[in-house]
């Protein structure tokens, strides 16, 4: 029993701590993933963080074009 509780606590700290990512391909896979699910507030929101925080980056310019390609809410 004490080793099934240790290796779930084990697996949700890995989930978290893969979750917390924050670099701008991670980001730009979530928008994209955002926009399949029709949430495109938040993709536009994504997009826009990864132009501001790496602006010369490709995941920036892929968002610069994706941000385009998004309905006007």
């Amino acid at each position: 029993m004490r080793v099934v509780l240790v290796r779930s606590l084990l697996g949700a700290l890995l989930v978290i701590a893969a979750c917390r990512g924050n670099s701008t391909d991670e980001m730009l896979e979530t928008a994209k993933f955002e926009e399949l699910q029709h949430n495109h507030q938040h993709a536009r929101e994504l997009y826009e963080r990864i132009i501001a925080k790496d602006p010369n980056s490709a995941s920036a310019r892929t968002a610069a074009e994706r941000l385009k390609a998004l309905p006007r809410n």
